[in-house]
């Protein structure tokens, strides 16, 4: 009689852990698919290259765009389709006049007045 009690704790404990198993790889696919969306489409808003370097060189003369994506500043080149540079910069850490002005695409005409903006608002 004892070892009737022992196979069906064994089998239930067996069947506990496998359903547990099943549960845990269930949530863990959802949550690997939701971020490969959230991947993919950043990846699909806009052309990049690697390592932030513009996928066309804007040594002659162009200028970047701020404008905002998903709550954070980025820099776009003068085409304002092709995204220079991500930034780590909250819209809202910005003042009320420099909101507004990303907002509509504020204007940089060369790398030191960006970086100059950059440097000062990362900080």
């Amino acid at each position: 009689m004892r070892s009737r009690y022992m196979i069906g704790f064994v089998a239930a404990f067996v069947l506990f852990v496998l359903f547990l198993s099943a549960g845990y790889q269930i949530t863990y696919d959802r949550v690997m698919d939701r971020q490969a969306l959230k991947q993919e489409e950043i990846s699909d808003a806009q052309s990049i290259a690697a390592e932030g370097d513009a996928v066309n060189d804007t040594e002659d003369g162009g200028g970047y765009y701020l404008c905002e994506l998903q709550g954070f500043v980025v820099v776009y080149l003068e085409d304002r389709k092709t995204i220079y540079e991500f930034t780590e910069i909250p819209l809202t850490d910005l003042p009320e006049e420099v909101q507004q002005e990303v907002a509509e695409g504020k204007y940089m005409k060369d790398h030191g007045d960006l970086y100059a903006f950059l440097e000062n608002y990362s900080s």
